[in-house]
Order: C-alpha cells, then sequence, then structure tokens
C-alpha cells in the first residue's frame, strides 16, 4: 500500500508539474518564449569587434529589417587627426544608376537609383555564364552555327560549323565580351536563344532579381531587357561564389586559335585589388561596370549603369569603391559554436537543461562610428520538452544596430536529452519508498 500511494504522490506532483506518465504520450503544451535576459548573463566575452552589446527587455518580431532591406545612406561622422569632427559625403557619379554591395554579407553601402529598371548590356553575359556552369561540363563541345558566327558587335571570332570547347566559348564570352560565345552557349543548352532567356529569367527569380529580364544571352538593347544595379549586384555576388567563374573573370587575357583576347574590364589593370567581373556598352545602356574588388580581407562589389564615356564609367567606379572602403569596415560578431545561453528541459532522463550555440559566425560591415551602436537579442523558449536531438535549432540571436537586424542566425542544441520512459518513473517510485521507510 505504501508503494502505490508513494507511486501515486509522484504521479500526481508530475501531473501539476506538466509531466506525462505514459512515454507514449507526445502533447507538447504551447511554451513562453523568452527574451528579456541574456541566459549566461551580460558576459559576453565570446563576442567579437569593438563594440557594446546590451541585451533588451522586449522582442517585437514584426519590427525586423533584414540586412537586405532597402535603406537610405546618409552622410558619416568622422574624427580627424586634430579630433575635429568631419562629414564625409557620398561621392557625386556620372552614373545614372550605381550600387556597392559586401559580397560576404550582400550589405548595401552605397546607392544611386539602385532600383531602378535599365537596360545592362553586355553585363548580361553573367547570367549567360551561370545557367552554362550550372548545366554542362568545361569540356564539352559546342557546334557553332552561322547565326552564332554572324553575330556583330564584340566577338571572338567564331567560324560556323566549327565545334568549340565550353570552356573557350566562356572566356571569350567574359573577357573579351564576345556575342557569338554567348549566342553558341545559348543554342547548345536551349536549343534557341529565346528559350535560353526563359532560363535566364527563372534563375533570375531564384537569385532574387526580380526586377530583372532577360530576352537574349548577350544584352543587345531590346525594350523588354533590363535590369536594375540591385539585381546586377545580386547576380554578379551569384556567380561569384561558382569557382570557374570567379576564376575566369580575373584574368586579363586569353589564348584562343593563335589569338591573344584582351579583357575588356580596365579596372583590372588601374585599380588595386580588382579581380573582375564584367563591362557593358550599348546605344541605351550606355557604358555599364560591373566591377569586384578586395582589399584586406574584405571584398566588394560595384555597379554602374549609363555612363556617358569608359572614362567616366571608371571613374564612377572608383569614387564608390575607395568611399566604401574607407568608410566600412567588416566586423566578426558572433562565431560559430559560442555559447549563447541555456534552456530547461522537462521529462528528460537525461539532462535538465541543455547548452545553445550559435549555428554559424556572424559578421556585418559597418561605418568606422557604428561599431560602438550594436546590440544583441537571444531567443529561446523558457522550457522544453524531452526528447531533443543535438543540433536541434532552439532560438535564434539577433544582433541590432538600433532597431535595424544586421546579423541573425539560429541557435542549436549542443546536447540530446532522451525522454523519461515508464521504467523511469517507476525507478523513481521506489528510490522515495527507500527514502520514506528510512
Amino acid at each position: 500500500m505504501l508503494i502505490i500511494y508513494v507511486f501515486f504522490s509522484i504521479f500526481a506532483a508530475n501531473s501539476r508539474s506538466g509531466i506525462d506518465i505514459l512515454p507514449g504520450y507526445n502533447d507538447v503544451p504551447e511554451e513562453d518564449f523568452d527574451t528579456g535576459t541574456n541566459p549566461i548573463g551580460e558576459d559576453l566575452s565570446n563576442m567579437n569587434g569593438s563594440f557594446n552589446i546590451d541585451v533588451h527587455d522586449e522582442y517585437d518580431s514584426s519590427d525586423h529589417i533584414y540586412e537586405e532591406d532597402i535603406s537610405g545612406i546618409s552622410d558619416d561622422m568622422i574624427i580627424n587627426n586634430d579630433g575635429i569632427m568631419e562629414t564625409v559625403a557620398e561621392p557625386s557619379i556620372n552614373a545614372r544608376s550605381a550600387v556597392v554591395m559586401d559580397f560576404e554579407t550582400g550589405t548595401l553601402l552605397y546607392t544611386k537609383n539602385a532600383f531602378r529598371k535599365r537596360p545592362m548590356a553586355s553585363t548580361t553575359k553573367i547570367m549567360t555564364a551561370i545557367i552554362a556552369l550550372e548545366n554542362c561540363s568545361l569540356e564539352e563541345d559546342v557546334l557553332i552555327s552561322k547565326k552564332a558566327a554572324g553575330m556583330g558587335g564584340s566577338v571572338m571570332g567564331l567560324k560556323a560549323g566549327t565545334t568549340v570547347k565550353l570552356n573557350d566559348l566562356l572566356h571569350g564570352m567574359l573577357i573579351c565580351s564576345g556575342n557569338d560565345a554567348a549566342v553558341a552557349i545559348a543554342e547548345h543548352i536551349g536549343g534557341s536563344t529565346a528559350a535560353f532567356a526563359e532560363l535566364m529569367n527563372r534563375k533570375a527569380k531564384e537569385i532574387g532579381a526580380f526586377s530583372t529580364n532577360f530576352t537574349n544571352p548577350h544584352g543587345l538593347d531590346d525594350e523588354n531587357h533590363y535590369s536594375t544595379a540591385y539585381d546586377l549586384a545580386k547576380i554578379a555576388r551569384y556567380a561569384l561564389k561558382i569557382p570557374e567563374f570567379n576564376e575566369i573573370v580575373r584574368k586579363r587575357e586569353y589564348y584562343f586559335n593563335g589569338r591573344v583576347l584582351k579583357n575588356t574590364n580596365e579596372m583590372l589593370d588601374l585599380y588595386e585589388g580588382a579581380d573582375g567581373v564584367k563591362t557593358g556598352y550599348t546605344g541605351l545602356a550606355g557604358r555599364c561596370l560591373i566591377t569586384s574588388a578586395t582589399r584586406e580581407g574584405m571584398r566588394l562589389i560595384s555597379v554602374v549603369l549609363f555612363c556617358d564615356t569608359k572614362n567616366l564609367r571608371t571613374t564612377s567606379s572608383i569614387k564608390i569603391l575607395d568611399y566604401s572602403f574607407a568608410e566600412y569596415d567588416r566586423v566578426q560578431l558572433i562565431d560559430k559554436g559560442t555559447i549563447m545561453g541555456s534552456v530547461k528541459v522537462k521529462r528528460s532522463r537525461t539532462s535538465q537543461e541543455i547548452q545553445v550555440s550559435a549555428a554559424e559566425d556572424l559578421a556585418a560591415v559597418l561605418k568606422h562610428n557604428q561599431k560602438d551602436t550594436l546590440s544583441t537579442r537571444v531567443s529561446l523558449p523558457k522550457t522544453v520538452t524531452a526528447p531533443i536531438r543535438k543540433g536541434s535549432i532552439m532560438g535564434t540571436v539577433s544582433v541590432f544596430q538600433g532597431d535595424r537586424i544586421i546579423a541573425e542566425t539560429s541557435l542549436i542544441a549542443m546536447d540530446s536529452a532522451e525522454r523519461k520512459e515508464l521504467k523511469d518513473y517507476i525507478k523513481q517510485v521506489f528510490i522515495e519508498w527507500s527514502k520514506i521507510s528510512g
């Protein structure tokens, strides 16, 4: 009778605390999320960078503004060598539309009419290369059609009826901007340039270039062929993550059939750290240029559209890249694996509390005087119910600049927690009974 009494006493206690006796019962109550305190206190010594971290008491997900949201960029105040505050104004450029984007995070560092639709000339060929590299082998033989060989404008000199390796075509298209190579690639993959354009548009949507439309693989003028500086930066960022593309666009020249194909990108010779990507020019698009440049571990992508001359597209690119490199730094915020708190676990036979850590590295690109304006917010449930698997997502950690989220990642369980079974409760009964019986 005493054992039965103890058993039902534990059962009642567990029921009041929300614990199920039956191991097969899997009802999980709605949990309250705790965003008011940092579970490991104010010691955030694992955070990197020279900025202050504050823990906020309230969390309103409706106020989220993610890193790629459009926001205005204002003048900045800095201190010169004499300790005097100076205003650093954004550069004035000839380009009608322009943008600078951080390659690593996608953060916008400079914008000018960045979301206005415009013709984009041969910068189109970046997307043509993406489709080719994701669907074909570089060693594939491509038959050159009369249409491809007959293309005007910039060409690499293809002859109808010959076969050329896809690798050679990609070099000719990206380095000397061959329209003939672009058509040959499109026909080889899509069967026609029109069908290939459909593949380009589908890929643009996947990348997030929603204000872009392609009607051809080369970029010659067409009223329905357009993009924006912002979209082109996103497309270039995507392409540069493809190793073969990244390697081709940094080359200054390429040898093909006994001839030297010279890269049309003047920035490779004129700008320190330049390592890609593509030029463009038509009557409607004006002079266009997408540039990638890397300095001190920070890679930036600039886009300038509709410049009046080649020299002005160069100076426009240099001005906005110089401004962005001078004004911004890449700051490591949180390292992958950093312990950010812990969560209590109900109905667990192994762990009553599980530590959580950052699922990935968090970094941001900030102006010099913005490093001390950051705060972090940890969002975790107060309790969870076993079973919990190691690596399960438990919550999030967000880094704010004011009210704007500049970086965010999941918090994952560092250990597993097994669910209590009926035998565990029976064992608990005998333990309690032995205590009572003395």
